[in-house]
């Protein structure tokens, strides 16, 4: 009867372990336990150099950032082992010589699944506050960072398996412990996991292109780069020369974007229940934010295409013709998309000033680039 019993105990403790568990976890994977007590804990405080004129970066004060944690989380960015198959990471679609977009209008996942939207260009998230993601889904670079990794068109992982792993892995659990002062290696999580990778995305940082050393008297700019300026931010006193393109309403501020979210006329719409992609209205409920979707940086943006949320536009070029010729129509286009008329003269001088936000400092910088 003992033995029976005994037998009985063991069947049912394996059942617990693995009947429960999520169908495309591999079952043979179980965290792995071990303490990690011997390894020092001395977290160093890092700093993200803000350029002159930026808004303040808020640090959410649970997750300040440190040399550590930054390490942590460019290793996570950049490690395949993110996805099911251990074939992409975040920086399959997040590359840094594109401004960290991908080069793509909308990106496969590891299934070879299409994605209906492009990818966001990764820059300044530390000083956006209204929203992550083109709707505006996730409230904090934290959260933004959990869903990836789930979604079954982009990594289609669990986060169970993917805990899993790292707790058998041969260095994440040291650096866990050096970035987060866990005491075991059971003590690794997914949240763990979001705040080493928010940590570094905070990290990212464009403001050294020539428009920002222009501002600081250290160049100017050619005559067609000056018109180009003075059209977007509606400084020259010839308006029939240089119109107000209608730039700065949306991309205005130095980080060239108010992270705000707007229908810029990408989407035709007989009405708000028509659009094809709801957007901000499909997170938030109200159909008036139907068609909506957050304002990117045009921080280089030459580097960045395809353009729109879907990628609809391949060139600059295409996308100075959207603004000029008023986009399409839909009962919320915001009023400022309206038909400017640019002549090619005007079109040309505004292309050479966006061409003057691509900043090679942050596209070449050896602290965001591939730690592997």
């Amino acid at each position: 009867m003992k033995l029976n019993f005994s037998l009985f105990c063991l069947l049912s403790i394996f059942v617990l372990i693995f009947g429960c568990r999520p169908e495309n976890v591999d079952p043979a994977c179980l965290p792995v336990s071990g303490s990690l007590t011997n390894i020092p804990y001395l977290p160093v405080p890092a700093s993200a150099a803000v350029p002159v004129g930026f808004p303040q970066m808020e640090v959410p004060p649970d997750n300040p950032l440190t040399i550590q944690g930054v390490e942590l989380g460019r290793k996570l960015f950049y490690d395949p082992i993110l996805s099911a198959d251990s074939t992409q990471s975040c920086f399959s679609c997040h590359q840094q010589s594109f401004g960290f977009a991908d080069g793509l209008g909308v990106s496969d996942g590891i299934d070879g699944i299409s994605g209906k939207r492009s990818s966001m260009p990764l820059i300044n998230l530390a000083f956006n506050h209204q929203g992550f993601f083109w709707d505006g889904r996730s409230a904090s670079l934290e959260e933004q960072a959990l869903l990836p990794v789930e979604d079954s068109v982009e990594l289609h992982n669990d986060w169970d398996d993917l805990i899993c792993k790292l707790t058998q892995h041969d260095t994440y659990p040291r650096l866990f412990r050096e970035a987060f002062g866990i005491e075991d290696k059971i003590d690794i999580t997914k949240e763990l996991a979001a705040k080493a990778i928010a940590q570094f995305e905070r990290t990212i940082i464009s403001g050294n292109s020539k428009y920002d050393k222009f501002l600081r008297g250290e160049v100017f700019l050619s005559d067609e780069e000056l018109n180009g300026h003075d059209m977007f931010f509606d400084l020259a006193m010839n308006k029939v020369r240089f119109p107000d393109s209608e730039c700065a309403h949306c991309h205005g501020s130095r980080l060239l974007t108010i992270n705000e979210f707007r229908n810029n006329g990408s989407q035709e719409a007989a009405t708000l229940a028509d659009f094809e992609d709801a957007g901000l209205g499909g997170i938030t409920g109200n159909l008036g934010d139907n068609g909506k979707f957050r304002i990117p940086t045009l921080r280089n943006i030459e580097m960045s295409g395809p353009y729109m949320h879907d990628g609809q536009f391949e060139t600059l070029e295409e996308v100075i013709e959207h603004y000029s010729s008023g986009g399409l129509s839909s009962p919320n286009t915001d009023p400022l998309i309206y038909p400017l008329n640019l002549d090619a003269v005007q079109k040309a001088e505004l292309l050479a000033f966006l061409k003057t936000l691509t900043d090679t400092t942050s596209l070449n910088s050896p602290a965001y680039s591939n730690p592997f």
